[in-house]
């Protein structure tokens, strides 16, 4: 088990990681304990899809979504009846004062938005009831050889900064998916940084202070764990 202490908005953390399984982990921040999957950890192993049965494969069948953690919704993008396609944004969900994008996994109809803005909700509850388009229930139900997965980029030796700098840290394991500022940029407090993709979720990484960017500690697509130095800010 690794125990991680940090700050975020002036506001002290702490957290410990206990490696499960089959890629999975159990983080507990502050007592509040998540089962967190981590894809690129999995056991590779042949891919097995499961076809359903007939008469849902010919209505698109039903694909409700179920906030992966607790927080609040700030924001929601959608209406019943109102139709949207895969990878397009339903809610944002606020969690660990961070912005996480809540996504559609299909083309498909909304049905009904289970929850209102500023609702808290848990894990596992309910956000929105949807109906997946034929054509796109057949692609999913189509099975197809697994492609060759490219070679994981190791994550390099979390960074320590200097006494006195200011930095930007991860708040809990992930994957940087892309890095908004370049050394020389100066930034304000509340400004993205950077992003990373934890528990399935796109998450805000911003800075707690303003200052000027001296040193960007990650790559994108490098792997990084809670409290990890991800920028450093004059």
């Amino acid at each position: 088990m690794k125990e991680f202490k940090f700050k975020i908005g002036g506001q002290d953390y702490a957290a410990t990681v206990e490696d499960l399984k089959d890629g999975q982990m159990k983080v507990t921040v502050n007592g509040q304990t998540y089962q967190v999957e981590v894809p690129q950890t999995k056991a590779k192993g042949p891919q097995v899809v499961m076809a359903p049965a007939a008469p849902e494969a010919q209505t698109g069948g039903s694909k409700n979504v179920n906030s992966e953690l607790p927080g609040t919704v700030t924001k929601i993008n959608v209406s019943n009846g109102q139709h949207v396609k895969r990878g397009d944004v339903l809610l944002v969900i606020e969690a660990m004062k961070m912005a996480n994008e809540i996504v559609s996994e299909v083309d498909g109809t909304v049905q009904r938005v289970a929850v209102t803005q500023g609702q808290s909700v848990n894990q596992g509850d309910l956000l929105v009831e949807m109906v997946a388009d034929f054509e796109a229930a057949k692609a999913e139900v189509t099975p197809k050889p697994a492609p060759v997965a490219p070679a994981p980029v190791a994550a390099p030796a979390p960074a320590a900064a200097p006494a006195g700098a200011k930095t930007v840290t991860a708040p809990l394991p992930g994957t940087i998916t892309k890095i908004n500022v370049k050394v020389g940029d100066s930034v304000g407090a509340g400004d993205t940084v950077l992003l990373m993709e934890a528990m399935k979720m796109e998450n805000n990484i911003t800075a707690e202070f303003a200052g000027t960017v001296k040193a960007i500690l990650v790559e994108s697509g490098n792997q990084v764990q809670s409290g990890q130095a991800l920028v450093e800010l004059d």
